[in-house]
């Protein structure tokens, strides 16, 4: 109650611009809280997509005792893996980016948190995305090659292209990241470098 207090007090005895530019500054510190309907519309996708998944088995199962003629289970599966990539790289991204735009989670929350939680910062999670992305589009590039006769080379050729690029993108992305680790913290490398034993003669 006295912060409050002493808040109003200060408030009262500022000048206007300087009472302007703190309620202009919270309400761009608290805008961030707006992210919160993001990842709680990416929750319920992930709901949605979890109920999709579960049709998904069910054909699974219908191809598995039920067979369509010569058809087999390679391409079923695949595609349930790909719903598990693409829902892990939701919750990544909802946990994560909650983490670092919006608030810490409590530590009641965290005693049943993901135990890399903590560890991804910013430019890790891009990384982890792209990487997640790259995996999504391996899984996609092998169902065209298992159903090849359904493509034609020119659809072939431009997916393996995108493919490529995904590699590239995760691949300067992860560069990015290593680059601005060792900018952000140039005297880890040379802490470790002086607790090295001198090299024998």
């Amino acid at each position: 109650m006295s912060k409050i207090k002493q808040f109003f007090a200060n408030a009262a005895g500022a000048n206007p611009m300087d009472r302007i530019q703190t309620a202009v500054e919270r309400i761009i510190l608290y805008s961030r809280y707006i992210l919160v309907v993001f990842y709680i519309g990416l929750a319920v996708a992930l709901a949605i997509y979890a109920v999709s998944f579960i049709f998904e088995v069910i054909h699974l199962a219908e191809v598995a005792f039920f067979p369509p003629g010569n058809k087999n289970m390679i391409m079923p599966v695949l595609e349930l893996i790909d719903g598990a990539l693409v829902s892990g790289l939701i919750v990544m991204v909802m946990l994560s980016s909650y983490e670092n735009f919006v608030g810490r989670f409590g530590e009641d929350s965290l005693d049943d948190s993901p135990e890399w939680l903590r560890r991804l910062d910013h430019g890790s999670l891009k990384v982890k995305v792209a990487t997640a992305l790259l995996t999504i589009s391996a899984v996609k590039l092998l169902q065209v090659f298992m159903d090849r006769e359904d493509y034609t080379d020119a659809d072939i050729f431009w997916k393996v292209i995108i493919h490529v690029v995904f590699i590239a993108s995760a691949v300067f992305l992860a560069l990015l990241d290593r680059i601005a680790g060792h900018t952000r913290y140039p005297d880890k490398a040379d802490d470790k470098k002086s607790n090295e034993p001198p090299a024998p003669l």
